[in-house]
């Protein structure tokens, strides 16, 4: 008997129904990881690095059936943005100033709250409009801005987006984010990579003397108003010049992509950046606080993200 991911397991048993699970799977996309396993046993592996390489394969196994059906189920809900009526939309303000909502960003929300549950039944769910959840380091959660640039898309500036970040004991594991008016999709799982659509993306190269700074005002906090421009001046002698979006998920991609070097916003909440901290580390860049410290998910922070 040995152990394997808590299970006392035989070793024949243990392989047999290692590819019994693997072969079921491959029937949707894991040749390769079935190709990689034989590879292994013609290489040798003991039984013990063969268990362990059979729970590590089904675990990313699952984690791209998961990804595919939340690229669609984000996708689908891309349309209501883009198909939304603005002669009859309704808009409420929330607390801060220039803090809105409309009735697109909860049908939004509801509709991906509904659908990824599915998808991951155990997972409690954190959006932005009527949040009563709090992310813990135990568990798993749904992160989600249903559209990130409210003012944009009430605005029809087409600079909002879709963040969806799926969080496991306290790690981000998928970051999902949606441009629909470009149909642009960033996505990343941990440990695998950035990716635009189906093309893999990288931070840029350049130095911030020969780059781009986004920023964000903090519009919701008047009192980081001054201190935000100040700090956006100071980046700004540094490099070639800056924008301001007015979405942080989509500057957070910017930076993935290589089409900026450095964003800061000194007041996010974790629906803001969840998804793009992930998109930001797996394209190989660098994602903390203005401080330095790691980012949190149970409470606002600010954000630093840069290529180096």
């Amino acid at each position: 008997m040995i152990e394997c991911a808590g299970m006392q397991m035989e070793p024949s048993s243990m392989i047999h129904r290692g590819f019994e699970r693997l072969l079921r799977y491959d029937t949707i996309n894991g040749t390769e990881y079935v190709k990689t396993l034989h590879s292994y046993i013609r290489n040798g592996l003991s039984i013990v690095e063969m268990c362990k390489e059979l729970f590590l394969i089904r675990r990313r196994l699952e984690m791209d059936i998961i990804l595919k059906q939340m690229i669609e189920i984000v996708k689908q809900c891309g349309q209501l943005i883009l198909n939304a009526d603005r002669t009859t939309m309704a808009i409420d303000a929330k607390e801060g100033p220039a803090n809105f909502v409309t009735e697109y960003d909860k049908k939004v929300q509801q509709q991906l709250e509904t659908e990824l549950k599915q998808i991951v039944p155990d997972a409690r769910f954190i959006g932005e409009e009527e949040n009563t959840n709090t992310a813990s380091n135990k568990g798993k959660y749904f992160i989600v801005d249903p559209i990130d640039g409210t003012t944009n898309f009430i605005k029809d500036y087409h600079m909002s987006c879709i963040s969806v970040a799926l969080l496991e004991d306290g790690e981000v594991k998928i970051g999902i984010i949606y441009n629909p008016y470009l149909n642009e999709m960033f996505w990343a799982v941990k440990g695998e990579g950035a990716y635009c659509n189906d093309r893999r993306i990288h931070v840029s190269e350049q130095p911030l003397s020969n780059g781009l700074v986004l920023f964000g005002a903090s519009p919701y906090n008047k009192e980081l108003h001054k201190k935000s421009f100040e700090l956006a001046y100071e980046f700004f002698s540094q490099a070639l010049d800056m924008r301001r979006s007015g979405s942080a998920a989509l500057d957070l991609c910017s930076i993935a992509a290589g089409r900026a070097e450095l964003y800061f916003e000194l007041r996010l909440s974790p629906w803001d950046y969840a998804a793009g901290s992930l998109l930001v580390q797996e394209a190989g860049g660098i994602v903390t606080t203005i401080d330095g410290e790691a980012l949190c998910f149970d409470r606002p922070c600010s954000v630093l993200a840069k290529n180096r």
